[in-house]
């Protein structure tokens, strides 16, 4: 007998199938539904969707393209943008840290039109970890998917962690009050209707896109000798010290060194763009939404970064000793030094303001990301079922639960020793966003040789580009390579250091052994080429129709809808 709350299902209660199997048996929205419970993937055929009884009866669709398109930018215009360059160019020189994010940059193009291909074929919640089993090997999916989890129950206390030590620019208030307060914020963002957190995280976007533009724009003004009582800088600071910084190393040997370890630095900045499609089923129309906001969110962040970039490189000189303040508030942000230096008081309390807000928008999407992976894992059996229970509003409530005890971690911030110990554990998931880029590309492989192999033309996809499969395959090698020597300075003469070591490699080693443990027990193969269900998954897209026309090309709406959407 279920002894669930008023308002919430027990997907483990025979009444719960009875209705779901009833009121979705013959759905005209998606086609036939079968029964089969949670084995989705496993049972994929002509009576079941991909999208599972459970899992499109108890999500709601609350978030149109415009949240999604905006998710992605949140999630990837942060601390890295705000505080991050100066450290970008100290380290690389102005051109040494633009070829560095825009390298990065390519390889995330990969990933999320990769990301925008394969979603539009199986929208499911937990994006890329569920169709790592469905093209891979169901082992794979459970190592991301739990190494996504870790990763989320460690980076959510770390970001109010961050949050207290933001407010210190401002006040000595003890940081367990801040603590609290975002504590109790994050829950009811994660608890309450989807909708409500798109709607937050859509207002944080367009104060980051503001900010953004607005500092960019400062910038040149101030650059070009638009304060009054303040000379032109124009570009002497690409003249002396230069373009670029020599590292670890001299010569063009230590340049390239400098432009490669910005490389590191620029994959976490970006990181959060692929999170974008984890709440596959409770979007609107994700068939058209999700590859949209893919293509969308990566010219805009894309043009942010680069120009955000050269406007740093030509404000302030990579030798700046400003640049090393390492108290991790607005005074380090390399547009803060700028304007200070300019006579504009106000920019240091806006800058620190914004990251503030991005902070909470990290964290309350991590807490999306993980909660959403969780849930998917629970669908595949890979999580306790008790994770499957939702709100009568759609919202996986014990998935939330399940986060709520670790975000108490922040409060290890109080002691030193103990802040040591945490960011330690925190170190352990930090090449984990490389690990799902390279998921996301290899998962877009799999399905390009899948369709090769069952000869199944390329345009049949929702979405589709004819280069795609030769930019995964690049992008692959990138993530594999930037994965394998981010930590390359550990290695050289001096400057090895043992917790750098470990942020750097221990995420591989950990992933592996979740891989190889599920491998293991459960006897899993590596899904054959010919075998993956494809037909099926192509006639459920045919079945699948929008709830609304898309917008002409050319059209006034259309160019609105680039702009908002």
């Amino acid at each position: 007998m279920s002894h669930s709350p008023p308002g919430f299902h027990d997907p483990k209660s025979a009444a719960f199938h009875n209705v779901a199997a009833s009121t979705y048996a013959e759905s005209p929205e998606y086609g036939t539904f079968g029964t089969s419970g949670h084995d989705d993937l496993d049972n994929l055929g002509s009576n079941n969707d991909l999208v599972t009884v459970v899992e499109d009866r108890d999500l709601r669709r609350g978030l149109a393209q415009r949240h999604l398109s905006m998710l992605g930018i949140a999630g990837a215009i942060g601390t890295g943008l705000f505080l991050g360059l100066g450290s970008a160019v100290q380290t690389a020189g102005p051109l040494g840290a633009l070829l560095g994010y825009f390298t990065v940059g390519l390889v995330v193009c990969a990933v999320q039109f990769a990301l925008g291909e394969v979603s539009a074929l199986l929208p499911v919640t937990g994006s890329f970890v569920r169709h790592a089993e469905f093209l891979v090997d169901p082992a794979l999916g459970f190592a991301i998917g739990w190494n996504l989890v870790y990763g989320n129950v460690l980076s959510i206390p770390s970001e109010i962690t961050a949050i207290c030590v933001l407010f210190q620019f401002w006040t000595d208030i003890s940081p367990a009050v801040f603590i609290i307060i975002f504590i109790l914020l994050t829950v009811a963002i994660g608890i309450a209707f989807i909708r409500v957190y798109g709607e937050i995280e859509f207002v944080f976007a367009i104060l980051k896109i503001l900010l953004v533009v607005f500092l960019i724009i400062l910038g040149l003004v101030i650059d070009l000798g638009g304060i009054p009582g303040t000379p032109a800088i124009g570009g002497k600071f690409w003249r002396d010290p230069g373009p670029f910084v020599e590292h670890i190393a001299t010569g063009h040997w230590g340049q390239f060194l400098g432009y490669w370890s910005v490389m590191t630095g620029a994959v976490f900045s970006f990181a959060g763009v692929e999170s974008l499609a984890m709440a596959a089923a409770e979007t609107q129309n994700p068939r058209r939404a999700i590859p949209a906001a893919c293509k969308r969110v990566f010219f805009r962040i894309i043009v942010f970064y680069v120009l955000a970039i050269v406007v740093v490189g030509l404000l302030v000189a990579s030798n700046d000793e400003r640049l090393s303040d390492s108290s991790e508030t607005a005074a380090q942000s390399p547009f803060v030094i700028a304007a200070s230096a300019a006579g504009i008081p106000a920019i240091p309390s806006v800058v620190n303001a914004i990251v503030i807000t991005s902070a909470w928008s990290s964290s309350n999407q991590g807490l999306l990301t993980g909660t959403r992976v969780l849930y998917g894992l629970a669908l595949k059996k890979q999580a306790p079922a008790v994770f499957l229970r939702t709100t009568s509003w759609g919202v996986p409530y014990f998935c939330v639960l399940f986060f709520v005890p670790f975000m108490f971690l922040s409060f290890l911030s109080l002691s030193n020793a103990a802040l040591t110990v945490f960011w330690w554990l925190v170190d352990l998931t930090a090449a984990g966003v490389l690990v799902s880029w390279s998921a996301i590309l290899f998962n877009h492989i799999r399905l390009k040789l899948a369709m090769k192999r069952q000869g199944i033309p390329n345009d049949s996809l929702p979405w589709h580009n004819s280069w795609t499969l030769y930019s995964s395959y690049t992008g692959l090698f990138m993530c594999l390579v930037i994965l394998l020597t981010g930590g390359y300075e550990v290695f050289t003469a001096g400057n090895w250091d043992a917790q750098s070591f470990v942020s750097s490699y221990l995420d591989i080693p950990l992933v592996l052994a979740a891989y190889l443990i599920w491998k293991l027990w459960k006897k899993t193969k590596m899904v054959s080429l010919s075998d993956i269900p494809l037909e099926e998954a192509f006639k459920q897209a045919e079945q699948i129709s929008d709830d609304e026309p898309p917008v002409k090309k050319g059209s006034r709406a259309h160019l609105v809808a680039w702009i908002w959407d």
